[in-house]
Order: structure tokens, then sequence, then C-alpha cells
């Protein structure tokens, strides 16, 4: 297909779904609940056609030499359908956010104001590897009153086809807006950049992918932007931290998927306790076939880790890989975790109730835990019905986007002939 042809034909389908989003906007809620529920039963009914079409995806990355790690970010199985499906249901479940009054106040004039929630219209959605990143977008946009363009990675492109059409079919039989949901099946780069261009129809893109996409997006993009993803997560394991408690977060964060945004790229643990824990969570690592990358003090302890680089440090891994680093207390873990994450998900374990306080006041983030794993940043495990993305900007949104992220407001106000002196 030329430049030409499919500049054209991405318009077109912003055009469609544009003129969508009117229709679905200010469509029934029960209407739009009924769908995702008919979309739930569809995904399953349909996993067969689903897992034959990812195993293709699967076999294809394999053979391009793709890691484990991403691979497990690509694959879907019985248990990773019925979970779509899953938070398809808990999105319909939730409170209805469009037309919720948030605010308002009638004036010394008779004016009566009212802040509402609203669709944001058409949401741009780019995105690699995991296929099960379709069918949460395309639930949450719907449940929200949104219209939804998605450009999924060349990767997963089979699963993505067969998943688009299963849903578009499943919400279009139970009334939603015919155009509401469009999928550009091309893994041509340029459709990134048509898709970027598409001012007055595209509301909002947002990226979820690795560091190199999200950058091009906020970069290139005259769609506005929300800015996701990318996490370099730590955890620190102060002096007084319960040392059994530390290894267990730090080894899920790590290792229970570490192609994830929300996994833990550096260990960072106070000098005081080093010579006691780094043996042990060097030992359990190991065992999960972690490559460990120390600074000078972590590697006369563990003298077998490989030494880290500064570039270590600002690396998100995507893989079975930590970066490991001594501090000399709360002061400087918190200096290197401002210097170096990405605003996504930090952790300390401790039982200093003044150092938790610290770290979650002084920690720059959009998730800050206490003892607990940084795996936890998701929008199910939040509440809120999956997610289109974890934000890792201030702008509109910050963490996990669910339903009232994918709103703006408007205001409604009523008078009885008020003019303006």
């Amino acid at each position: 297909m030329s430049d030409m042809d499919l500049k054209r034909r991405i318009e077109e389908q912003g055009r469609a779904a544009k003129a969508a989003s009117r229709g679905l906007g200010v469509a029934r809620a029960d209407l739009r609940n009924g769908a995702l529920l008919r979309m739930a039963d569809a995904l399953e009914r349909g996993a067969g056609e689903i897992l034959a079409a990812n195993g293709e995806d699967v076999a294809a990355a394999r053979a391009n030499g793709t890691s484990e790690a991403m691979i497990d970010r690509l694959a879907l199985n019985g248990d990773r359908i019925k979970g779509m499906a899953g938070g398809l249901r808990q999105a319909a479940a939730l409170p209805d956010p469009v037309g919720e009054v948030i605010g308002g106040a009638t004036r010394p004039n008779g004016l009566e104001i009212r802040k509402v929630r609203v669709p944001l219209g058409v949401v741009g959605m780019i995105y690699e590897s995991r296929p099960n990143v379709t069918a949460d977008a395309i639930g949450l946009c719907l449940k929200s009153g949104n219209a939804v363009m998605l450009r999924g990675g060349s990767e997963a492109i089979r699963s993505n086809r067969v998943i688009v059409k299963i849903l578009s079919d499943a919400a279009y039989g139970a009334g939603i807006e015919r155009g509401a949901i469009q999928f550009i099946d091309s893994t041509e780069h340029e459709s990134v950049g048509v898709m970027m261009s598409l001012t007055g129809l595209l509301s909002v893109i947002i990226p979820r992918g690795g560091a190199g996409l999200i950058r091009r997006v906020v970069r290139e993009s005259a769609v506005p932007v929300i800015e996701t993803g990318a996490g370099i997560c730590h955890t620190f394991v102060d002096f007084s931290a319960d040392l059994d408690m530390a290894a267990s977060i730090a080894l899920n964060a790590k290792t229970s998927r570490p192609a994830v945004c929300n996994a833990m790229e550096t260990l960072l643990v106070h000098g005081g306790i080093a010579d006691k824990f780094l043996p042990m969570i060097a030992a359990r690592m190991r065992e999960k076939n972690v490559e460990l990358r120390g600074d000078e003090a972590a590697r006369k302890i563990v003298p077998d880790m490989k030494e880290a680089t500064d570039e270590d440090w600002a690396t998100e891994y995507d893989d079975l890989i930590l970066s490991v680093k001594v501090v000399n207390g709360i002061d400087e873990a918190i200096e290197h975790i401002n210097r170096y994450n990405t605003g996504h998900s930090e952790t300390i374990v401790t039982r200093d109730l003044l150092n938790a306080h610290r770290f979650q006041q002084e920690v720059d983030a959009a998730c800050v835990y206490v003892n607990a794993s940084t795996r936890f940043t998701d929008g199910g495990e939040f509440g809120l019905g999956a997610e289109i993305g974890i934000s890792t900007q201030r702008l509109h949104a910050r963490g996990p986007m669910g339903l009232v992220e994918l709103t703006t407001t408007k205001y409604l106000v009523y008078g009885d002939g008020q003019i303006r002196e």
C-alpha cells in the first residue's frame, strides 16, 4: 500500500471514529454495560481462535530471537483470556463516570453552574506486544463513552486482528455505534506517523510500550499525548526492614513478570544490613536466573555480581537483570531514585514509620509503596477495572488510568434571562 493510500485509509477511520463518538458519548449506561458483558462472553467463546492466532505470533517472535521475558508479554493462555473477559465484566460493574456531577454553585446573579464528567471523544492507542491491552482499551473506552483507534505492534498483529473482530462484532451487535472501534491493520511504521497527525479527529493519544516508542510519540505527535509506561522502578531495603519480607517483596517485584513496566529494575540496600541481606537475596535471585549487576560496595559482599555502570541505573531492562546498589541511608536512596526513576512506582521496606512517611512524601513517582511490591501498580489491582495505561506525567492524569481518567469535564449553566453588564 502506498503512503498516500495508507494516509487516506487511516484518516477515513479517524472520521468514522469521530462520527461514532457523538452518539456513543450520549448512549445510555445500560447499553454500554450490556455491550461489555456481551464482549466478555464473546472473548471466552472465541478463546480457541485467539490462542491459535497468538500461537502464530509467539512462534514468529521466537524465530526473530525475541527474549523469553518479552515473549511472556506477548503470550496468551486460557487464564489470561479469562482475565481479559473478567476485566470487561469488572468495568461493566463499576459506576458510570459519564454525566457525574462533580461540582457546582448558584451565583449571586442566579446562574446555576454544574460541572459534569463527559467523554474525551476519540482515544488513540499506540502500543506494543501485549494483546490484552487491546481488550482493556476497547472496554474502558466504550464504558467511558469514548470511541477508540488502536495501533498495536507488529509482533501481536495476528492476535489483535482476532480480538478486535470478536469484540467489535459483539459491541455492534449490542447496539454500540458502528465505527466506534477502529483498528489500524497495518504494520507499516508510517501508520504511527499518520495517526499522530490526526488533529481534530483524535482527542488524545496514549502510547504504551517501550521507552523508544513513548519518546517518539511525545516528541512528534500533533495530537495531545498522555505519557505512560516506562518503568525504572526501585525497591529500597531500609536498615530496620524485616529481611525475609524484603526478600519476598524484591523477588516478586523482579521475577513475577520481568518485562512489565511495574517490575523492579534497581535494588537499593542500606549499608548497615547489606552484609546480611545481599547474600540472601543474591541466592534467591540466582535461583530465578536473575543476572545481578552491582556497585563496588555490593560486589565486595557478593563478588560474582557483574559490575554496574552508570547506564545500568538508567536502564529499563524488561528482563531478568537487576542492578544493585548499597546506600548510606534513606537520604541517598531518595536522591538516587529521584535522579534515575521514570515517575512510575517505588517502594521502601522498613519498620521505621518516620522513614516510611519521608519516602512517600519525598519520592517523586505516581505510586509510592511501603512494604509492598511495585507489581501492584495496575488498574485491576487498584479496583479500576483494568487500565488503559500508567500515566507517569502530572497533567490530566497520574498513575493507573481507569474510567475517570478517560473523561474530561463540561460546565452546564442554567439561567432565566441573565445578561452580563
